[in-house]
């Protein structure tokens, strides 16, 4: 009797385990979950949403006559660097000597960017970088 007790015992921390890593498994970060060896990045949810974009835009139109070095539509980047600039990209050290501080006041209209990450200008758009990896975590594009 005592044998059958420790047994199925047994048996129930094993199905125990072998249950908590089965529920484990549907952990990851989805699809190419590290395919570009950014692993421990998780900055999925730091992107400008809709009411940021607005704020952007609104920020552009109100600057437009004044804007800062790095936004004026003379600012624009080539054909061949703009290609180079994606979301989820790291920028090559020639963009990254081009990044500028994003004005003040356009930084006091978004969220707190994460931690390492900060807002910068370069080419006319604003972007979210981590300042350690120069991964872009997102781009805006002023409309014209």
């Amino acid at each position: 009797m005592r044998r059958n007790c420790t047994v199925l015992w047994l048996s129930a921390v094993l199905l125990a385990l072998a249950s908590s890593l089965a529920l484990a498994q549907g952990q990851g970060h989805g699809k190419g979950h590290g395919k570009h060896g950014h692993d421990g990045d998780d900055y999925d949810h730091y992107v400008y949403y809709d009411h940021d974009r607005a704020g952007m835009n609104h920020w552009y139109h109100d600057h437009y006559d004044r804007l800062p070095p790095g936004l004026a539509k003379k600012d624009r980047l080539p054909p061949g660097l703009e290609k180079q600039l994606r979301v989820r990209g790291t920028l090559p050290p020639g963009l990254q000597k081009k990044l500028m501080p994003c004005p003040p006041e356009l930084v006091r209209r978004l969220p707190p960017p994460p931690p390492d990450c900060a807002n910068f200008v370069i080419g006319g758009q604003v972007v979210l970088v981590n300042r350690k990896t120069y991964m872009v975590l997102d781009i805006f594009r002023f409309a014209m």
